[in-house]
């Protein structure tokens, strides 16, 4: 309408996503997210199963936050299915653990192995079919770890609460130190190129 430059057009909500959920500051958060649970059940082992079920179900549910932007990060259609699925199955996973009729913890220990078991097999497959993806044997490590720790929940049930407190806190440090290491190394391999790509956050 005027003779000046025109006004510069807006990025869509897809975009802006993937600009998010691309970065490695946005995996340093999905980190904290795991490990910060992780030392609390530890620090507090002796609370009750009432009280672990809803961390672990506000854990579950952050995660799914955190997996869903980053299925908006580019990649193929193979990548960003799974990445949607992962998103999804915390989302179930956490509204389960939520669920009071769900609280015990036979119950707990399913849900959460399960969902380590699965997650590890997505990100591993994610990780595979990714091209020019920075430090992939890192991911494949935390995938493999996700894995380990999902059977190792389902194969070895916990007979208390407290057991099972330690046995889910010892596995969420574990697996936020993996995916800490990763964002700072997706931060250097970012600095190097700053186009490289990432999968998202580690199981």
């Amino acid at each position: 309408m005027s003779d000046g430059p025109a006004p510069a057009t807006g990025r869509n909500p897809g975009e802006l996503l993937a600009g998010v959920g691309g970065s490695w500051t946005w995996i340093l958060g999905a980190a904290l997210t795991t490990l910060v649970p992780g030392i609390l059940v530890l620090v507090w082992p002796d609370e009750t199963l009432h009280v672990l079920a809803v961390l672990v179900g506000l854990y579950l549910l952050t995660v799914a936050a955190f997996r869903f932007v980053t299925a908006f990060v580019a990649g193929g259609p193979g990548e960003r299915v799974a990445r949607l699925i992962l998103a999804v199955l915390y989302l179930l996973a956490g509204v389960l653990c939520l669920r009071n009729p769900l609280q015990t913890i036979t119950a707990l220990s399913l849900i959460v192995g399960v969902v380590w078991l699965l997650s590890g097999v997505l990100t591993a497959y994610t990780a595979l079919v990714a091209e020019d993806l920075p430090h992939r044997g890192l991911v494949l490590g935390a995938a493999a770890l996700a894995v380990v720790a999902g059977i190792v929940v389902l194969a070895l049930p916990a007979e208390s609460a407290r057991a099972l407190t330690r046995l889910l806190g010892l596995w969420l440090v574990l697996l936020g130190v993996v995916e800490l290491l990763l964002a700072l190394a997706l931060r250097a391999a970012a600095h190097r190129s700053p186009g490289a790509k990432t999968v998202g956050p580690a199981p």
